[in-house]
C-alpha cells in the first residue's frame, strides 16, 4: 500500500475514535515508525515499540538534539557559568574582533539559540561541508553574514554547535560530561555519549542518542516548569521563554521556532517540541499535561514527508483523546 493511502486509513480511523489504543494501532501501521510513548499527568499511558525497535535501544534523536542543548544552556546561565543570554559571543570566541564583518560581534547567544545570529546556514547544502571541514567551529564563524544578527530566522546546526564549543569552555568540561552531570543524573539515566568534531567538542545540534523513555523524561520536564524530583534543574522563566516564537523559518513556515523548540498548535492547544530528521519528536502539551514522544527511521526515503505527516496527526488525535 501506498504512504499516502496509509495515512488515509490512519486518520479516518482516528477520527472515528479517537483513543489511544486505536492510535497505537494505526501507528503500527507505519513502516517507519519505532516507537510511540505517551506521558499524560506524569503517567506513562501508553508504550509502543514497532518494526523490531526496542525500549533499551538508544534512538539517534536528531535535531532533537538542540532542545537538549539548550537546556544545558540554562542550566549553565542558572549557574552563573554563562553570564547571560545576551552575552556576545565574541568573549568565547575572541577571533570576531578582528572578522572584517564587525556585525558578527553582535552575535548573542541567544541569537544562537533562536537560529537568528545571521550567519550563513550550515544546514541543507552546505552541511556535508562543514561535517568534513578539519574545524567546524571555525567553519562556522567564517560564514559571511546574511542578515543583521537578532533579526530572521536562519535554521543552522552550526549555531548549536558553537553553543556545545560555548558549554565546553563555560563548564570546563565537555558537553556530554555536563549533559550527564547536570540534566541525565538528576533524571535518572546515564546519557550515552554521541559523535566529537575533530577538535572533540561534542556535537552540539545532532546526533545525540536517548531512549524513548529518557526522551519521555526529558519532556516531563519542561512540562513540570524544569522540575524533576524536587529539584529544579531548568529555572522556570527559562521554560517559559522557550515557548516564546521569535518567527517563522523556510523549514517550518507553518510553525514558528523559539529556544531550541519548534511551536505550534495541535487540537487547538499550543505544544512546543523537539523535532528530529525523519520523525524523532517530543511534543510537549502544557494544556493537557501531556507528553507524546516518537522514534523513527532517519535514513533518506521518499516516504519520509508523508511518515511525518502521519505523526503530526497522531499528535493530534492523541491531544484530543485526553479531552
Amino acid at each position: 500500500m501506498k504512504p499516502a493511502a496509509v495515512i488515509a486509513g490512519i486518520v479516518a480511523l482516528l477520527h472515528q475514535t479517537p483513543s489511544l489504543e486505536l492510535a497505537a494501532k494505526s501507528a503500527g501501521a507505519l513502516p517507519r515508525l519505532h516507537s510511540l510513548l505517551v506521558s499524560h499527568k506524569g503517567e506513562l499511558v501508553l508504550e509502543r515499540y514497532y518494526n523490531g525497535a526496542r525500549a533499551s535501544r538508544p534512538a539517534n534523536i536528531k535535531s532533537a538534539s538542540k532542545s537538549v542543548i539548550s537546556a544545558l544552556v540554562g542550566i549553565a546561565v542558572s549557574r552563573g557559568l554563562i553570564k547571560s543570554v545576551d552575552q556576545t559571543i565574541v568573549d568565547y570566541f575572541p577571533e570576531l574582533a578582528a572578522d572584517p564583518e564587525k556585525g558578527k560581534r553582535d552575535i548573542t547567544i541567544e541569537d544562537l539559540l533562536t537560529m537568528r545570529s545571521g550567519l550563513e546556514s550550515t544546514s541543507g547544502r552546505n552541511y556535508g561541508a562543514w561535517v568534513q571541514s578539519p574545524n567546524w567551529v571555525r567553519f562556522v564563524l567564517r560564514r559571511p553574514l546574511v542578515d543583521e544578527p537578532g533579526t530572521r530566522i536562519e535554521y543552522s546546526t552550526g549555531s548549536s554547535h558553537l553553543l556545545s564549543a560555548i558549554l565546553t569552555k563555560a563548564a570546563q568540561k565537555s558537553t556530554w560530561q555536563f549533559a550527564q552531570e547536570a540534566l541525565a543524573k538528576p533524571l535518572g539515566f546515564t546519557l550515552a555519549k554521541w559523535p566529537v568534531d575533530p577538535q572533540g567538542i561534542y556535537f552540539g545540534g545532532n546526533e545525540m542518542l536517548m531512549t524513548p523513555k529518557q526522551m519521555i523524561a526529558f519532556g516531563e520536564l519542561y512540562l513540570n516548569d524544569g522540575k524533576a524530583g524536587g529539584l529544579q534543574l531548568i529555572p522556570k522563566d527559562w521554560v517559559e521563554k522557550t515557548q516564546i516564537g521569535r518567527g517563522r523559518s523556510r523549514w517550518g513556515s507553518d510553525r514558528e521556532y523559539g529556544m531550541g523548540f519548534w511551536i505550534r498548535d495541535f487540537a487547538g492547544h499550543r505544544s512546543y517540541y523537539a523535532w528530529g530528521y525523519g520523525g524523532q519528536f517530543i511534543f510537549i502539551v502544557p494544556g493537557k499535561d501531556l507528553v507524546i514522544v516518537t522514534t523513527s527511521r532517519s535514513d533518506v526515503s521518499r516516504e519520509r514527508r508523508d511518515h511525518l505527516d502521519s505523526i503530526y496527526e497522531l499528535a493530534e488525535q492523541i491531544v484530543r483523546s485526553t479531552d
